[in-house]
């Protein structure tokens, strides 16, 4: 944690960032101070959300014996301006990284694909004689006779109900809920213009 605190007297909130970040991935016992420095790091880098969960843990972890409780209260009244900017923006998710538009449905909401009941066959099975276009029906003397399947006109199979035979069907697209856009890697500036940080 000495390099993290380090990089961040630096004001190298990028190094500081990764060792934090490869603290939490080695697994091993973290210093108690750790969350309150790493939000503060995470707040440098415009991460609010990170930033406001970090420094939440740590006061949930120590209470009002941390060492950095007065920093981390400060910190906290520091958050409440970004976040609320965050979750008044239409333009980023709530954790504050800019909304784009979905990569698989092109912003479209919706996707054509294979129909899911017939596997874009365009045909199913007749229910009514088990695909085999006929039907069997057993008379009063016990004598079987066949008879073609009305509903399927022997066929044994009907146009699929669902996509009504096109074999596509149009539904919500499944990666961004149907919304169009999903989130970048990009923080949000919370203006018109697309941003990189």
């Amino acid at each position: 944690m000495k390099g993290a605190l380090a990089a961040m007297e630096r004001s190298d909130y990028q190094t500081a960032n990764s060792i934090f970040r490869n603290l939490i991935d080695s697994g091993l016992p973290l210093p108690e101070e750790m969350p309150y420095f790493f939000s503060e790091t995470l707040f440098q880098l415009g991460q609010y959300d990170n930033s406001q969960n970090f420094v939440n843990k740590y006061l949930d972890l120590t209470g009002f014996t941390g060492q950095n409780y007065e920093s981390a209260t400060l910190l906290k009244e520091k958050l409440k301006a970004p976040i609320a900017q965050i979750q008044a923006c239409e333009r980023c998710d709530r954790r504050g990284y800019r909304l784009e538009n979905c990569t698989t449905c092109l912003g479209k909401k919706q996707l054509e694909q294979a129909c899911s009941y017939c596997k874009a066959k365009t045909v199913v099975g007749c229910s009514r004689c088990g695909a085999t276009g006929m039907i069997k029906k057993v008379n009063v003397f016990n004598i079987v006779d066949f008879f073609e399947c009305e509903r399927c006109g022997g066929k044994g199979r009907l146009s699929c109900p669902d996509c009504e035979g096109t074999g596509k069907e149009i539904s919500s697209c499944k990666t961004c809920l149907g919304s169009g856009k999903s989130p970048s890697d990009n923080l949000c500036t919370h203006s018109e213009e697309s941003n990189q940080h």
